[in-house]
């Protein structure tokens, strides 16, 4: 299986999650946390995923002006995605830390945005398996009240975990898998490999991890390494990212020890990776891609 998996990693994403943070002040929730809302999702029904394999949705989508393939009926490999935080606003139907699966407005502005600019990435190596979940408000990172933000995260994980046990169950089949999270869905994926990778039999089925948008550690993990090269498997990829106005000292939290991984090379080191070496990005328009987008930088 090494070998089969080796190859996926010979191909390097052309585009980058795009995670690039100024100041922000989100709306900050001021309700008490509902201890006795329901915390799984029935994930037999197709419409609990924002993207599966046998549907349609925008995980499938390719950019017209481009000459990628969508192949991720087809192949053998799977792709689990946990996507970032959408639920920013309130609204009638949700208006707790965590949000309901049933908000439609909710649920569309997901699959147009995180599934079809990041999501929609690995289509052209695997099958896509993103879950709809519980997430919490945006606000949970920046409340001061711990135990609420703690029982939110927590909350949502569950969920996640949930998803992700039904997908072992009834769509692995022992087939190789990459892991991919952004942000807010990070929080959760570190967690997930904690249980079901790291020192774990699964691992074997790991092809890599993307870990973006969030300080991951390697003391967070007991055998689970970061990528050092394009061809290296069973191991993780994180960065985070800010706008290059932003000074040392408006970043809300310094992080001198979490894991970068420049996606421009795939080392974790301090040389500078020049724009010619970024193959292409999106912006808005979706059908375009951008040579030379960015740079990357420690």
């Amino acid at each position: 299986i090494y070998l089969f998996l080796k190859k996926y990693m010979f191909v390097l994403l052309c585009f980058l999650y795009i995670n690039c943070t100024d100041k922000i002040n989100p709306q900050i929730l001021n309700i008490s946390f509902n201890k006795d809302a329901v915390a799984s999702n029935d994930y037999i029904k197709s419409e609990n995923w924002a993207a599966l394999p046998d549907k349609k949705d925008n995980a499938e989508k390719i950019p017209s002006n481009s000459n990628f393939v969508d192949v991720h009926r087809s192949s053998e490999l799977d792709v689990f995605f946990i996507h970032p935080t959408t639920y920013l606003k309130i609204n009638k139907k949700n208006n707790q830390w965590n949000a309901s699966v049933e908000d439609i407005s909710l649920t569309r502005l997901t699959e147009k945005t995180t599934i079809l600019y990041q999501a929609s990435v690995f289509n052209g190596l695997g099958k896509i398996y993103s879950p709809r979940y519980r997430q919490a408000h945006i606000s949970s990172y920046f409340t001061r009240q711990n135990g609420i933000a703690n029982s939110d995260l927590d909350m949502a994980y569950k969920v996640i975990k949930n998803s992700f046990q039904y997908y072992l169950d009834h769509y692995n089949n022992e087939r190789p898998v990459i892991i991919s999270s952004q942000s807010q869905g990070t929080t959760y994926a570190i967690r997930l490999m904690q249980d079901f990778f790291n020192s774990k039999p699964f691992m074997k089925q790991l092809v890599a991890a993307y870990l973006i948008g969030m300080p991951v550690y390697d003391s967070l993990f007991v055998t689970l390494i970061t990528c050092e090269s394009s061809e290296e498997t069973g191991c993780y990829i994180s960065w985070l990212t800010y706008a290059s106005n932003i000074s040392n000292e408006e970043i809300i939290d310094p992080m001198p020890l979490a894991i970068c991984t420049k996606p421009l090379t795939w080392k974790n080191d301090s040389v500078y990776a020049p724009y010619p070496m970024n193959k292409g990005g999106l912006l808005k328009n979706y059908n375009d891609i951008y040579p030379k987008l960015t740079d990357a930088n420690e």
